[in-house]
């Protein structure tokens, strides 16, 4: 039986038992009923965290997992107050904000794990053996397939700023984007690309131009995307975009040839975790090649490893696209806009150029 097939049936028998609030439980497939339990705190939703429990319980099987989905913020002071408290917290904690991650490693919420793979991974993916990027997902421009029948769409920003003045008349109101303020994502990517390309603001004055709309969720925007009501969507997380092009034929996808911001979601074994050799068991699943094939394929998120190769993969987008990509790194410099100061700055610029005519 193939892996992929026999995690199927595994699925099909984990019968998950929801528990209190936003956590799920899934039993050891031994049975123990005294079975030692992996807690997991996560932003990411429980229906896509299915497969990886799914093969991890493979591999462990006298192990149970509690899954509690939670905000990205909400797994940063949760691990944060626990800790203070001199109470037990997640044993794994895996989350889309990298800045907070970073934060929680630095600031000493977070235990270094030496792994197998910790001396391959990429560098730039793996803070001090502590905090490691686990998937590689670019931020694409979105476009709607029929609306460009007859011609490319953009594929990079000068390209975008020069057809929104062109065709701003006919694209009002038609072009979507992360609200900065509500997105942590959509924030990152435009802090990103304030360093990344100095005349960012341009484009950001041409979006305003053109009536941009502004969206704290993906879907929101792809939704638009899907039947038309927009033509546009920039600075989307690709991961999403690919799901959603999946499943609607008129969503396109464009990697900006000028350059392609990657962030990642960072997992890490918390200071006061109750069971650290699970989440540090855990993580070096993550990390594996039988984990990382399990993210790409499965989870349909780009994986990170050197070790797997395939579409949906680090290793595969390098190889086409080079230098075009930036990931961000796993570093101190992500924690740059968690300074109040520095971050309302940069959001009321966004608000006043936006709204420059």
């Amino acid at each position: 039986m193939s892996l992929l097939l026999f995690l199927a049936v595994l699925l099909e028998l984990l019968m998950p038992v929801a528990a209190q609030g936003s956590a799920t439980s899934f039993p050891a497939l031994s049975g123990r009923s005294d079975a030692p339990v992996l807690v997991v705190y996560s932003s990411l939703d429980e229906p896509l965290a299915k497969p990886m429990i799914a093969g991890f319980q493979a591999a462990n099987p006298d192990v149970a997992v509690r899954y509690e989905e939670m905000l990205t913020g909400e797994i940063y002071d949760r691990i944060v107050r626990e800790t203070d408290a001199g109470k037990s917290s997640a044993d794994f904690a895996f989350s889309s904000a990298m800045d907070l991650q970073v934060k929680l490693a630095n600031d000493g919420y977070a235990q270094r794990s030496d792994l197998p793979m910790s001396d391959r991974w990429p560098s730039w993916a793996n803070w001090r053996n502590t905090a490691y990027a686990l998937t590689f997902e670019p931020a694409v421009f979105v476009y709607h397939k029929p609306s460009f029948a007859d011609e490319p769409p953009p594929s990079t920003r000068a390209e975008f700023v020069d057809f929104l003045n062109r065709r701003g008349d006919d694209v009002y109101g038609r072009i979507g984007t992360y609200d900065i303020e509500r997105s942590g994502v959509g924030f990152l990517f435009m802090s990103r690309d304030q360093e990344q390309f100095g005349d960012i603001w341009s484009v950001i004055r041409t979006m305003g131009s053109a009536g941009v709309k502004l969206y704290s969720t993906s879907q929101a925007i792809l939704e638009r995307v899907a039947d038309g009501r927009f033509v546009l969507g920039y600075n989307i997380l690709g991961s999403y975009a690919a799901d959603w092009a999946s499943r609607h034929p008129d969503v396109g996808i464009v990697l900006p040839k000028d350059y392609t911001v990657v962030m990642s979601r960072i997992g890490l074994v918390p200071q006061a975790a109750a069971s650290p050799d699970l989440g540090r068991r855990y993580l070096e699943f993550f990390m594996s090649k039988e984990g990382q094939t399990i993210m790409a394929r499965e989870l349909q998120i780009p994986a990170v490893s050197p070790e797997v190769s395939g579409n949906n993969t680090a290793t595969t987008m390098r190889e086409m696209l080079g230098g075009q990509l930036k990931p961000v790194p796993v570093s101190l410099g992500l924690m740059v806009y968690l300074d109040q100061v520095k971050r309302a700055r940069l959001i009321s610029r966004w608000n006043d150029v936006l709204r420059q005519q």
